[in-house]
């Protein structure tokens, strides 16, 4: 048994003063009462962020891709992805698992208590399956074991170059031959998954382009009732231009036509929408998937979210290449460039409460949740275990804001200086900003030295 003490918690109806909680000795919730007195209860809780998308391999090339040679007319996310291809192509099975171990426990620090990996990378540099199909699944198992997140492992299903177009060479390390081929690693990599404690599955497609339709349909077929199905879609106009070319019908709108889209089904970045398409997706109870920092990195657009959360439409977030790790600065990125378009500053609360961090925050929860493949019906519930990041009552900022304005605080006034500590599934694994495990840190500066692409 041990007791967390905390002078604010937040729930989904606002913050409780001097809150304690108890857990087993699993980290499972027994009780939260109201009555703390001692001088221990000085900081606060939130619940802890969903990352709903994450390429973790790629966290090796966070920042390198802004040296833009003086001659070239365009760098735009294909361009970009020649130098995704060029890591995906060199990394070691032990290489990536260092790679993703050290961005989870970054993740960690900055709030995140939960991953759902959308993992494509699967066979070794010279596209041959591993003995064990799910090598490089596990990998990405043991890399989250280790830092202590949890985690939604997605194998991803990828077979083709484009809109009927063969594979790439430089692809052949994603490549499924099939559906049934697909479905041969999805079952393995759900078998290795029994062996790690904090580990789900859930189903992926990397985007329409990528996998033949009758496939997609074919997987969705598959899939059992409450497994998140997670994939890419409309990131990029190059995209739309060819799914028209190719089917008559823009990505979303051939979803919507040829399957049942419902709040299991995850749809990652969904830039570039007709009104239509935004008002099917908000009545199907799908949700989008949003990565701020990643889509402005790579100059993806905006997506329409004031239409969309005028329809009640879902969303959450992901950090996608990992760019930026700060689940507040998601939410920020996403706001600002909402308030930029509309010239207006009520982004999250226009229809309803007017409370624009409240509503982030309980929008990405618990749509984040719905992502790994779960839901919770209150922030910190008896039963559940207890996943938190926990922030200083002592700065001074947050020392001299009452309740009211705390949550909007914490959204778009905090920085990383004011976290405290994350703990996952009633353990500490962040303690005053710090990290516990240096192991991770210097396997992988020995991966990054032997990648060299940093230099």
């Amino acid at each position: 048994m041990a007791k967390f003490s905390f002078k604010g918690l937040l729930q989904a109806d606002g913050w409780h003063d001097n809150v304690i909680l108890t857990t087993d000795s699993q980290g499972i919730l027994t009780d939260i009462s109201s009555n703390c007195e001692n001088p221990d209860c000085k900081d606060y809780a939130l619940p802890g962020f969903q990352n709903a998308h994450s390429h973790a391999f790629q966290y090796a090339m966070a920042g390198l891709a802004e040296l833009h040679a003086p001659n070239q007319k365009k760098n735009d996310f294909w361009s970009w992805r020649r130098s995704m291809y060029d890591l995906a192509l060199s990394m070691s099975p032990e290489q990536m698992e260092s790679i993703a171990a050290m961005l989870y426990q970054e993740m960690l620090r900055h709030g995140y208590t939960h991953v759902a990996e959308f993992h494509y990378v699967h066979h070794d540099q010279n596209g041959k399956p591993y003995q064990n199909k799910a090598e490089l699944s596990e990998r990405i198992a043991r890399a989250a074991e280790k830092a202590g997140i949890n985690l939604t492992i997605i194998p991803i299903y990828y077979e083709q170059g484009g809109f009927g177009i063969p594979a790439q060479a430089d692809q052949k390390r994603f490549l499924s031959k099939s559906l049934d081929d697909y479905l041969d690693l999805y079952h393995q990599v759900e078998k290795m998954a029994t062996d790690y404690a904090d580990c789900s599955v859930g189903l992926g497609v990397h985007s329409m382009r990528a996998v033949a339709l009758d496939n997609i349909l074919g997987l969705a077929e598959f899939r059992q009732h409450k497994v998140p199905f997670h994939i890419h879609v409309a990131e990029q106009l190059k995209e739309i231009e060819s799914c028209l070319a190719h089917t008559g019908l823009r990505p979303v709108e051939w979803l919507l036509k040829n399957m049942e889209i419902n709040e299991d089904f995850h749809l990652v970045h969904a830039t570039h929408l007709k009104n239509s398409e935004v008002a099917g997706l908000a009545k199907s109870k799908a949700n989008v998937v949003l990565c701020p920092s990643t889509e402005g990195n790579l100059g993806d657009g905006l997506f329409s979210l004031d239409s969309y959360l005028t329809q009640k439409g879902n969303w959450s977030i992901g950090t996608d290449s990992h760019i930026g790790l700060n689940p507040f600065e998601e939410l920020r990125i996403l706001d600002y460039g909402q308030r930029l378009i509309s010239h207006s500053r009520n982004t999250f609360g226009n229809k309803t409460s007017g409370d624009n961090g409240a509503l982030a925050i309980d929008t990405a929860l618990r749509n984040g949740r719905r992502a790994m493949g779960s839901e919770m019906m209150d922030y910190f519930e008896l039963g559940k275990p207890l996943n938190a990041f926990v922030m200083s009552a002592e700065h001074p900022l947050i020392q001299m804001t009452g309740k009211q304005n705390l949550t909007n605080t914490l959204v778009y006034a905090s920085d990383p200086t004011m976290n405290k500590g994350t703990i996952v599934n009633g353990s500490w694994k962040i303690i005053d900003n710090k990290v516990a495990h240096n192991a991770i840190r210097e396997e992988f500066l020995e991966t990054m030295k032997a990648l060299s692409n940093r230099f």
